[in-house]
This record gives C-alpha cells, sequence and structure tokens, in this order.
C-alpha cells in the first residue's frame, strides 16, 4: 500500500505531461506549422527592395512580440481562464454572456456569431494551406515533383478527413508524438542559424519592429502586419480546444515546447537571411536546412501540417455541437467519440463539408503563397470578437473593474483591430474565401435561429382544447385507454394546471381518436446557456392526478456541450413513482409532432426567401426527435401537424 502512495504522485505526473502531449497533436498544429510560409510572405510577397539586416531584425521582431502579446499574454494567459464549466469557444463565451447581453440579443451576441461563421472559414483554408506548403517542399528539394504537388495534398486531405471518425483524443494521441519531434527539428534548424549569426537576436528589440512598420509609409506597413498575422493563426484553437484537454495541459506545452521552438525557428530564418549565400526566392524554410535533410524534412513537414489541420477541425465539430444544442444550426448528426469527454465530437456531414471545400481550395489557387493571402481575415475578424468579449468577461466575472479591463483587453482589441484592418487589404486577393464563408455559415445560424422561433410561434397561435377541459375530460371520460402517452412538446409551450391551452399534439391526438390515455406525460426538452447540467437535470410536475391515472409534465434540461438523450434520460426516470411509466421502454409510445409549414398569403418577399432557406436546411437536418435519440428503442408516432407561418 505504502509503495502504491509513493509512486502516485509521478503516475499524476505522467498522466499530466501524456495529456500535454495529446493536446500538441489537436491544438498547436495550426500555429506550429506558420514557418513553413509565413516568413516567405513578410520577406518575398511584397518586395521591399533589397533585405538589409534592419528590415530582418524588424520582420522577425515583429513575429515576436506578436506571438508574446496576441498568443502568450491574451490566449495562454488570459482567454484561457474564461471557461465556462470547463469549456472553451465562441459559444463557450456566448453563454457566459448570455445573462449580460440582453438575453442574447446583442449586438455582441451577433458579433459573436459572426465570430463563430468566421471559424468555419479558417477550419476550410487551414488544412489546405498546411499541407499545401509543406508538399511544396519537394519542389525545393527538385523540380520533379512541382506538377505533382496539388495531387499529394489532395490524397494527404482525404485522408485526414477520412481519418476523423476515430475522434479527438485517438488523434492527439498518435499525432501528439508527432508534433513533439517537429518541435524540436524547428528548434534544432533555428538555432544553428542563430549560432552562425547571433546578431539576429536584436530582433528582441521591439524599435525595429516599430520602425519596419513606420517605413514606407502606411501601406507597407499594413501589408507587413497582414503577413505577420500568419504567425498567430490557430491561437484561437487554444480557447476552441480548452473542453478536450483543459487550460493547464495546453498552457504547460505552449510554454514547454511549443513557444520557445517557434522563437527558435523565427530567429533562424532571420539568421539564415542575414548570410551572404541565402537562398532568397521564397522557400526560406526548407532553404535553411541541409541539402541531405529536405525529403526527411518534407516528410516530417507533410505529417505535421496534416496535425496543423487538426486543431480547426476539431473545433469546428465542437463549434457545431455547440450551435446545434443552442438552437443556430441543422440538427446534423453528431457522434460523441470518447465517454470521458463529451466535448469530444464527430459530424460526418460537417467534415465531409470541409473537405469539399479545402480540396477546392487546393485547386483553385494551386499554391501556399496564393493561399496566404486568403489566409487571416476570418481569424483577425474572430480575434477583436474575442477581445471585446473578454473585457465583459473581466467587467463581470473577474470583477476586475471597467477601467482596469478596458485598459488590458482596449490594448489588445487595438492589435486585433490592426490585424483586421490589414488583412482587409488581401480581400481581393482571396481574402473573401473565408470571409464568404463566415457570413454564409452566419446565414444559416441566424435563419434557423428565426426559423425555429417563428415555428415556436406559429406552433403557440393553434387554437387547441382548454386546459381546465382536458383536466375535466380526464376526471369524467367513461373510457380511457390502458396505457402511458408520452408527448413531445415544445419547451416554449405553457404546461402546467393553470395554463390556457393544451399543446397542440395532444389535441391533435384527441380530435382523431376521441379518447385519452389513462397516463400523460407531456415532455419539453430545455437546453440552457451552460455547457453541463450538473443538478435539477428533471423536473416532474402533477397537472392531475386521481385513482383513474395521471396527467404529468417532465421537463429534461441539458447543457450545450451534452448530447441530449431523451430516451435515456426517460429510462433513468422510468421508476419514479410519480410517472406511471413502465421500465420496459418497448411498452411506450412516444408521440412526436412533425411540421408541415405554410407561408401565409400576406407573407413579405424577405419572409418568403427567408422561409425557403429554412426549409431547405430542413433538409440536412435530422428531425428533432431522432436528435434526442428517440426510436432506437421505443415505439415512435409521428404526426404531421400544418403550420401557418406569418
Amino acid at each position: 500500500m505504502g509503495d502504491s502512495g509513493a509512486r502516485r504522485p509521478g503516475g499524476l505526473r505522467l498522466a499530466r505531461w501524456a495529456t500535454s502531449i495529446a493536446a500538441l497533436g489537436v491544438v498547436y498544429g495550426d500555429i506550429g506549422t506558420s514557418p513553413l510560409y509565413a516568413l516567405d510572405l513578410l520577406f518575398f510577397h511584397h518586395p521591399r527592395g533589397a533585405l538589409t539586416p534592419d528590415t530582418v531584425y524588424g520582420g522577425i521582431s515583429l513575429v515576436i512580440w506578436a506571438l508574446t502579446i496576441v498568443v502568450t499574454l491574451k490566449y495562454a494567459l488570459l482567454v484561457l481562464r474564461a471557461d465556462n464549466d470547463g469549456e472553451g469557444g465562441v459559444f463557450a463565451l456566448y453563454g457566459l454572456l448570455y445573462r449580460f447581453t440582453k438575453q442574447g440579443k446583442s449586438l455582441l451576441a451577433w458579433l459573436l456569431l459572426l465570430g463563430a461563421g468566421l471559424m468555419f472559414g479558417d477550419g476550410v483554408i487551414t488544412p489546405a494551406i498546411s499541407v499545401l506548403s509543406a508538399v511544396e517542399g519537394l519542389s525545393v528539394a527538385t523540380p520533379v515533383f512541382t506538377k505533382a504537388v496539388v495531387p499529394i495534398t489532395i490524397v494527404l486531405l482525404t485522408l485526414l478527413f477520412a481519418f476523423q471518425f476515430r475522434g479527438t483524443r485517438d488523434v492527439g494521441r498518435i499525432f501528439g508524438p508527432i508534433m513533439v519531434v517537429w518541435f524540436l527539428v524547428i528548434a534544432g534548424l533555428g538555432l544553428e542559424q542563430i549560432l552562425h549569426h547571433p546578431d539576429v537576436l536584436n530582433a528582441f528589440n521591439p524599435a525595429y519592429g516599430l520602425a519596419l512598420l513606420t517605413h514606407g509609409g502606411a501601406h507597407a506597413g499594413l501589408l507587413a502586419i497582414g503577413a505577420v498575422m500568419l504567425v498567430v493563426t490557430g491561437g484561437e484553437a487554444m480557447y476552441a480546444d480548452l473542453g478536450h484537454f483543459g487550460a493547464a495541459p495546453i498552457r504547460r506545452s505552449w510554454f514547454a515546447l511549443v513557444y520557445p521552438a517557434l522563437i527558435l525557428n523565427y530567429l533562424g530564418q532571420g539568421a539564415y537571411l542575414l548570410s551572404p549565400g541565402a537562398h532568397l526566392a521564397g522557400g526560406l524554410f526548407f532553404s535553411m536546412a541541409p541539402r541531405a535533410l529536405i525529403f526527411p524534412l518534407v516528410g516530417l513537414a507533410a505529417l505535421a501540417t496534416v496535425v496543423a489541420s487538426q486543431a480547426l477541425i476539431s473545433g469546428t465539430f465542437s463549434l457545431t455541437a455547440q450551435a446545434i444544442a443552442l438552437g443556430f444550426f441543422p440538427q446534423v448528426k453528431v457522434a460523441h467519440t470518447h465517454h470521458a469527454q463529451p466535448g469530444a465530437v464527430y459530424a460526418p456531414f460537417i467534415n465531409w463539408a470541409l473537405w469539399m471545400g479545402c480540396v477546392a481550395l487546393v485547386i483553385g489557387f494551386g499554391s501556399s503563397s496564393a493561399l496566404g493571402a486568403a489566409y487571416g481575415l476570418a481569424e483577425s475578424g474572430l480575434m477583436v470578437t474575442t477581445s471585446i468579449a473578454m473585457y465583459l468577461v473581466a467587467v463581470h466575472y473577474w470583477k476586475w473593474g471597467p477601467i482596469r479591463s478596458a485598459a488590458l483587453f482596449g490594448v489588445l482589441a487595438l492589435i486585433d483591430i490592426g490585424f483586421l484592418v490589414a488583412n482587409s487589404l488581401k480581400f481581393m486577393e482571396g481574402g473573401y474565401v473565408p470571409l464568404t464563408i463566415g457570413l454564409l455559415v452566419f446565414l444559416v445560424m441566424t435563419t434557423w435561429n428565426w426559423g425555429r422561433a417563428t415555428t415556436a410561434t406559429a406552433f403557440a397561435a393553434i387554437r387547441t382544447m382548454p386546459m381546465r377541459e382536458l383536466i375535466q375530460r380526464h376526471r369524467s371520460s367513461a373510457a380511457l385507454m390502458d396505457r402511458t402517452a408520452i408527448l413531445m412538446v415544445p419547451p416554449r409551450a405553457s404546461v402546467h394546471a393553470k395554463a390556457e391551452r393544451t399543446p397542440t399534439l395532444l389535441h391533435l391526438l384527441w380530435t382523431r381518436n376521441g379518447t385519452l390515455a389513462r397516463n400523460l406525460i407531456f415532455v419539453q426538452v430545455v437546453h440552457v446557456k451552460v455547457p453541463y447540467v450538473h443538478e435539477d437535470r428533471f423536473d416532474v410536475t402533477d397537472i392531475e392526478r386521481n385513482d383513474r391515472g395521471c396527467i404529468v409534465r417532465v421537463e429534461l434540461r441539458f447543457g450545450f456541450m451534452e448530447l441530449p438523450d431523451v430516451e435515456d434520460a426517460l429510462k433513468t426516470l422510468a421508476g419514479h413513482h410519480r410517472l406511471n411509466l413502465s421500465e420496459d421502454e418497448h411498452k411506450w409510445i412516444v408521440h412526436v409532432a412533425n411540421e408541415h409549414l405554410i407561408a401565409d398569403a400576406a407573407m413579405g418577399v424577405r419572409a418568403r426567401l427567408q422561409l425557403k432557406l429554412f426549409e431547405l436546411l430542413r433538409l440536412i437536418s435530422q428531425p428533432t426527435y431522432y436528435h434526442y435519440g428517440l426510436g432506437d428503442d421505443v415505439q415512435l408516432s409521428v404526426e404531421i401537424l400544418p403550420v401557418h407561418v406569418t
């Protein structure tokens, strides 16, 4: 016993580092492979004349301080503190600020939704540019492979997306050790060059970076900022994947390996540019490697960039699941891939939609330098939104006070706005791609939210049997069906003894059958604005109970990170003495409704178009009863209800 206790602390430390290594394989792939292309865009995509030591110092200085302020200070030290019951990401912020933003209807709430859409845009570009930039290393080694770059990239992307069903944790276990090797290798490559040209350490002086921004005018400075943006893309993944690993492992891997390795490599690339025989025509990362190591390095880079894609892909899956639970996205199929991690999910429809987008971008742009112009605009917009939201988190949750909060997050927001303005200059070069994708997803989310609210309003307008009449009929009916009927009713429906009207589904069944079940259970599913419901998941209320049977309302509450398995929840409640529900689910009959939407003749053109889009989205959405896990074991009775939408 004593020996086991002695070993326990060491085992705990080992488990912590194992989680940190797994985080490397999911969180840091994107930002960790930025050295493949970022400095090429900074120094070669927009010519500044001959490279001088001051120019090199200035460019590397901007990179160092961008990583330090934006990623280390903002995300690693501050944003990771804003967890919502252990979860992070755009919708976690939305949930945190919900009660402070007029129940989600403020400008900030809409900005957060737009930020979520922009993350979808980055989810398409990140895999394309990351894998493409690595495969291009083959053409640096020999021009023979130039025409094969695009086909090889497509094959690697296809394999990556085909592997996603295994889940984030399995991917992290496999990719984590690869990223350990990657960061050690890029650190070693950089260190070797620094030892040859230690003068590059002057880049730690921010004065060189400021001089580069001011030299050549505002336009040249904005172009430089737009290029530097590429070294911090992927920082948002730290927060998006918070629920997968936790803040401590993410911080531990950043400070112990990722941050120092990136700084060393960027300094090394700058040192290489200072050498007399430097290759100055692009492909900077591979050019500074010894010729004998080019092919192994290309292979390692290809693996690392496949990992790079994982951060945005897994983040997009998680984002989709949260948007569905909050009512902002069609109910596409979502599978949980790890029993101990509710946030680890896989969405097949989203997976293959991302794959098609990536392949289209690789074919359409053809090179990482061309795609680099399309990269950064979406994430810079998301970064601005995050900084604004963090001000409210600091004021309302951390109690820092408005002045202190504004002093810190105001400065960070200004930096993010600078990135956004700089990247907007690349709009016509390709920046329109992520912005268009983001706006389309934003349109989908707002339309789906509108459609659900409009349908609920139309349901409520249908005239049904008064609740007091239902209670009276249940008491006085000569015959009651000897069964328990479970009716799924909308969460907004008023279901209690003093309610004016009965749910629409009950009225339909009464009109058709002319009789009532001995036991009626109205089930309402409520999605609360928290990740998990730890207590009070069930609320059971008697509407009517007598010696002939009962009418009961059951409210089931789920957080936006939970799988809303209603069938399983009802099994848990089956033995509840107030429900009169058999513990054998095969004896249940669950009645559900499926709406047939009919546009009112007076509906305007805009509303008709919005309704048409909502109906299109319903084609890719599972019916709500399947999304809630009903129909696996229990019998379903699906009623088609005509609903007139005004």
